[in-house]
């Protein structure tokens, strides 16, 4: 049993209640969180970005300042809708709802964040190495099931942080609710190990690495 089902009994419910206040207090988005790990890895040179999955343009926004041309794909309407109206006014950012063997490659970078999950692994890694220029990095931010002993213990690290880094990034209590559109959300079927076994194949020599917020990340540049 997981950390995250162990949370649904008597006293885990009592927990999982009183952290999920705290968190409803001082909300902050995990996903946004990693965009500071992204722009301190990017490659050196910056004319093509691509974000997969560009979900409200958050990313978008931020590697518009790095690159000459960024653009996002999504295959959902409303988050292309609103990444768009977020990055209204930027003329170096364009969105469109291609799929990634439909995009054309010349990428300097190539980032998804909490996307990857909902792509078939292996196909996905084979269009990021077609997509990358020699030298362009691929930076991707994921979720995993979790399944070992080691696994358990990051999720339990993550929820007992979860809270403490939201007090830190959101000081001041939320009033109210988020009005934007919610993400398209699946749970993860492939675990931390598996993924990793696909990585090194797809990606050799890539970076794989877990981290506090649920999540991991691959960093790999194409030689």
């Amino acid at each position: 049993m997981d950390i995250r089902r162990a949370a649904q009994g008597r006293l885990g419910r009592r927990t999982s209640d009183a952290l999920r206040r705290l968190n409803d207090r001082h909300p902050w988005s995990h996903n946004d969180a990693f965009h500071e790990w992204i722009i301190t890895r990017l490659p050196s040179r910056r004319v093509e970005a691509l974000d997969v999955g560009c979900g409200r343009g958050q990313l978008l926004s931020v590697l518009s300042e790095h690159f000459t041309h960024v653009h996002g794909t999504d295959i959902d309407a409303s988050m292309r809708r609103a990444s768009m109206a977020r990055c209204a006014g930027m003329t170096n950012v364009t969105v469109g709802a291609e799929r990634l063997e439909e995009v054309a490659s010349g990428a300097d970078l190539v980032t998804m964040v909490a996307v990857l999950h909902h792509l078939d692994l292996a196909g996905a890694l084979q269009q990021v190495r077609r997509l990358l220029n020699p030298g362009g990095r691929f930076l991707c931010v994921g979720l995993a099931r979790p399944e070992s002993t080691v696994d358990r213990l990051w999720d339990a690290a993550s929820m007992l942080t979860n809270p403490i880094i939201g007090f830190m990034r959101h000081p001041w209590v939320a009033t109210q609710p988020s009005a934007a559109a919610p993400f398209p959300v699946k749970d993860p079927k492939l675990t931390f190990t598996q993924i990793r076994v696909v990585v090194d194949e797809e990606l050799p020599g890539a970076k794989m690495r877990r981290h506090l917020g649920f999540r991991h990340t691959i960093e790999w540049t194409k030689p």
